[in-house]
């Protein structure tokens, strides 16, 4: 049986963990909304939500009982729409960017500090809630690369020296703002090199995937509009019969066969489980060893014995908790 004292000073997995975020993550990590109690919304109740009623009511656009994917492309694939596409998106943009989080640790704040830096965390969400943890953490630890795949409300990007920061602040080399990242908004054939900051995040992805040992997919459906980022990550993650050696891992509140038929391409034979809570998942059981824990658990066929994050904790007491894996790290 392996201690949870004796997981803490075994660091020797170089792989990347990798987790893809969905909005399934955001609504599991913030039930009641954000810091004003700001509901998140999903793509079946995001008009009522954000509030884009009267805009379509004026436009004589149809929305009643349909889901947002299929409004977004219709508006979008007919001209006459333009304006009222320009309209949706600016309310869209200012509606998740008002959102903040709530003033105690998340679920977003303990998957940050659950992971090291060799690790990835691409997602598709617009909101800001995944930026703001790790602002809010960030100088406790060196924190995992994090991917935005459909831009986000909170980024920025310097075309000139092709780096990301907050929007609106300036670029620390050229001294340039940084313009809005571009969000991806669902239609059926998104171009993911149209957009120079939009392609490079998939393309460090490409490179997450090829390498990863562990992948994490969480509250992420492969929607029908997402059929360009589906093929993405096949490319990336390659045969899966030739990945024997890693584990996939999928939480969802969905049933086990509908997420493994979801995500077949990306399972090796038994190499998975899925699970309905983040806090059954492999971060939240092994803080910052998940690949270690993996690896211990499957290949030297070892008991691995839980040593799960105390999420119950204010700041200054979970960093505490936190202090003697990043020690160890260092």
């Amino acid at each position: 049986m392996s201690h949870p004292k004796d997981e803490i000073q075994n660091v020797f997995m170089e792989r990347p963990h990798l987790v893809l975020l969905g909005a399934g993550a955001s609504l599991a990590a913030f039930p009641n909304g954000d810091k004003d109690g700001r509901k998140l919304p999903l793509m079946n109740d995001l008009v009522q939500v954000v509030g884009l009623d009267g805009v379509l009511d004026e436009a004589k656009v149809d929305y009643q009982s349909r889901n947002f994917e299929d409004i977004y492309s219709e508006l979008y694939e007919r001209v006459q729409y333009q304006s009222v596409v320009e309209e949706v998106e600016n309310r869209i943009r200012a509606y998740f960017g008002s959102m903040e989080l709530p003033e105690e640790p998340t679920l977003y704040d303990h998957l940050v500090l659950s992971l090291r830096s060799k690790d990835v965390i691409a997602t598709f969400n617009w909101d800001p809630f995944l930026f703001q943890a790790c602002a809010r953490n960030h100088q406790k630890t060196r924190l995992p690369h994090v991917l935005f795949l459909h831009g986000n409300v909170a980024i920025g990007y310097c075309l000139n020296d092709r780096i990301k920061g907050t929007a609106g602040s300036r670029c620390g080399r050229c001294g340039r703002v940084f313009l809005p990242s571009k969000l991806l908004y669902p239609v059926a054939s998104k171009d993911y090199t149209a957009d120079p900051y939009i392609q490079g995040e998939w393309n460090i992805l490409r490179q997450a995937l090829r390498n990863a040992y562990v992948l994490t997919v969480f509250g992420y459906g492969a929607p029908k509009t997402d059929l360009e980022a589906i093929k993405l990550l096949k490319e990336g993650w390659g045969n899966p019969g030739q990945r024997e050696l890693e584990q996939t891992e999928i939480i969802d509140i969905k049933e086990e066969h509908e997420l493994v038929q979801t995500w077949k391409e990306f399972i090796c034979a038994e190499h998975y489980e899925t699970n309905n809570s983040f806090y059954e998942s492999w971060i939240a059981r092994h803080p910052r060893r998940t690949c270690e824990a993996v690896w211990n658990q499957f290949m030297e066929l070892g008991f691995v014995e839980n040593n799960p994050i105390p999420h119950h904790l204010g700041f200054e007491d979970l960093w505490e908790w936190y202090r003697s894996l990043m020690e160890t790290e260092n």
